[in-house]
C-alpha cells in the first residue's frame, strides 16, 4: 500500500474535488479502489480510535474494553456503510433516476465520496468535535456533486437531487450501521 500516494488523493479531493473528480474520470481508477482507498482508510480510522480511546486515561481493562467496543464499531460502520451505500446508490440511481452504473464506478464514487467522512472519524478520535464532526459532514455534499457531475456525469437536470440523496445516503449508512451495532453491544453484554 502507497500511503503517500492515498495521502496525496485525500488532500486533492478536500482542496479541490472538482479538478480531482475530473482526473478520476480519465485515469480509470476505478478498479482498485477498495484496496487502494476504501479498506486503509478504514483500517486507519479503526486505529485512531483505538488509540484516542486511550488518550487522557489510564490504561485499565475497562479503557481497553471499551477502546476495542469503539473500535470495531467505527470499522463495522464504515465497512457496512460503504456497501450500504453503494447498494441504495444504485437501486435509487436505477428506480428513481434512472441512472445504471457498474458496481465498480458506484464503489469509486462512495469511496471516494466518504473521503471527509474518513478524515473526521480520525481527528474526532483524538479532538472532541462532536457537533463540529456533523457541521464539516457537509462539505461532503459539494465532493458529491463534482462527483455526480464530472465522474458519473449525471444530466443537470437531475443532477441536484442525486446529489442530495447520495450524499445522504453516504452520511447516513455508516452512521445508522454505528447506532444499530453500539445498540446491540450493550444488549448482548
Amino acid at each position: 500500500m502507497d500511503y503517500k500516494k492515498l495521502f496525496h488523493k485525500i488532500i486533492a479531493l478536500l482542496s479541490s474535488p472538482g479538478k480531482t473528480w475530473t482526473e478520476i474520470s480519465e485515469g480509470g481508477e476505478e478498479r482498485n479502489i477498495l484496496d487502494s482507498f476504501v479498506y486503509p482508510l478504514i483500517g486507519l480510522c479503526s486505529m485512531a480510535e483505538f488509540i484516542g480511546a486511550f488518550l487522557g486515561r489510564d490504561i485499565t481493562p475497562d479503557v481497553f474494553q471499551n477502546a476495542l467496543r469503539s473500535c470495531c464499531a467505527l470499522a463495522v460502520a464504515l465497512f457496512g456503510g460503504f456497501f450500504l451505500a453503494v447498494y441504495l446508490i444504485e437501486a435509487v440511481g436505477k428506480r428513481w433516476f434512472a441512472a445504471s452504473y457498474s458496481k465498480s464506478v458506484l464503489h469509486t464514487f462512495v469511496g471516494y465520496s466518504m473521503v471527509v467522512t474518513f478524515v473526521l472519524d480520525m481527528v474526532s478520535s483524538f479532538f472532541p468535535i462532536a457537533i463540529l464532526h456533523w457541521i464539516l459532514q457537509l462539505y461532503t455534499l459539494f465532493v458529491v456533486f463534482e462527483g455526480a457531475r464530472r465522474f458519473l456525469l449525471v444530466p443537470e437536470v437531475r443532477l441536484n437531487s442525486y446529489t442530495l440523496v447520495s450524499t445522504l445516503f453516504i452520511l447516513l449508512s455508516p452512521a445508522v450501521i454505528e447506532s444499530i451495532f453500539n445498540k446491540l453491544t450493550v444488549i448482548l453484554n
